[in-house]
């Protein structure tokens, strides 16, 4: 049984991995600083399984991460670990530099020294692989899309902070030799996401009859990725990825924001009519634009396709139906998150 140090893993896309990694057989050990982005509630389901080792702790903490490397020997360390919300990082980039650049170059760290340990080398080859985004690359205009080759131009303290931290995994493999592997994905969204993101944030309000809010004219482009399309990616990267490359993980699903919100609606319509027999796209509201909000992103998977054989299998209609409806059918775990009570209950987690 292959053992991954998976870092960041009771967060939104991290929690996705760990759920299925244990469930293709991986012992995980799931390392996570329990944020407000940290939900034990996602990982219910493993609670009672000794295949998943759970530790409340940073990354920026070496002799933690140092202790966990030497004691589980892992084949290959994930590290979904990172401040990721734009809106916050406007509003204080302090913590992002810290845990996005000063957090990763400190588990690098740890892991360069394990690497270096014959117990790296027990199980077969070691591998350390880094999650990013493609807002590093910058802002689009309206043709083309993002390749591996696109020069970086982040645009927000958080793109800014998840650019450095690229930056010195590939140092860390030209300069010292360290076996990474990085990804850089489009947008996510799926279940278990944290609702202060748009697809979850506006099915929550608009079951509460809230105002949906839309920044600007609405008309900014994203590419929309299935959480678990992306973590088959993954999974495809860490079994045939090549070392020091990085592939690039898209939904092929450009959407303007307006058309998703509008799509939401169109779905709680039939699953959840209002009460006053209005539509739920009444709600929408469009507020100001967000600071330096990027027009559009697209990805050209095309590398991650060739060589490993990797496509997505959700299409958007079908994603985004699927997401509504865990939603619906899990409006206990969104109650919890709202009212703050998923992070009053860390009985029994490691120290």
């Amino acid at each position: 049984m292959p053992t991954w140090l998976v870092t960041g893993g009771a967060g939104f896309i991290g929690g996705n991995f760990v759920l299925g990694a244990v469930a293709r057989g991986v012992r995980v050990v799931n390392l996570d600083a329990l944020t407000y982005a940290g939900n034990l509630d996602t990982l219910a389901s493993l609670r009672d399984d000794p295949r998943h080792v759970f530790v409340h702790g940073d990354i920026g903490d070496r002799g933690l991460v140092s202790r966990l490397l030497a004691e589980h020997r892992p084949d290959a360390v994930v590290n979904f670990a990172a401040e990721t919300h734009v809106d916050r990082s406007i509003d204080g980039p302090a913590a992002f530099v810290q845990t996005n650049v000063v957090g990763t170059l400190a588990l690098l760290e740890a892991v360069r020294e394990y690497w270096a340990s014959p117990a790296a080398d027990a199980g077969g080859p070691f591998r350390f692989l880094h999650v990013s985004t493609d807002e590093v690359y910058g802002a689009l205009g309206e043709r083309g899309r993002f390749t591996e080759a696109s020069p970086y131009a982040p645009n927000s303290p958080y793109a800014a902070s998840k650019a450095a931290s690229d930056h010195l995994v590939r140092a860390f493999h030209h300069t010292y030799g360290l076996p990474v592997l990085t990804t850089n994905c489009s947008n996510n969204y799926g279940p278990f996401q944290f609702p202060e993101k748009l697809i979850p944030l506006v099915i929550a309000k608009a079951l509460a009859g809230e105002p949906l809010p839309v920044y600007g004219d609405g008309r900014q482009v994203r590419d929309w990725l299935f959480v678990a399309d992306h973590c088959a990616a993954i999974h495809a990267v860490l079994a045939g990825g090549r070392v020091g490359e990085t592939y690039n993980v898209g939904g092929d699903a450009e959407r303007r924001n307006l058309e998703v919100v509008e799509a939401i609606c169109a779905l709680l319509d039939t699953r959840r009519p209002r009460a006053d027999g209005q539509p739920h796209a009444a709600l929408i509201r469009f507020v100001a634009d967000r600071p330096g909000h990027d027009r559009r992103y697209a990805i050209d998977a095309g590398k991650l396709r060739d060589e490993l054989g990797w496509r997505p299998e959700y299409g958007f209609e079908r994603g985004l139906a699927e997401t509504v409806d865990w939603y619906l059918s899990h409006q206990d775990w969104v109650r919890r998150v709202l009212d703050g009570s998923y992070r009053l209950e860390r009985i029994g987690v490691a120290a």
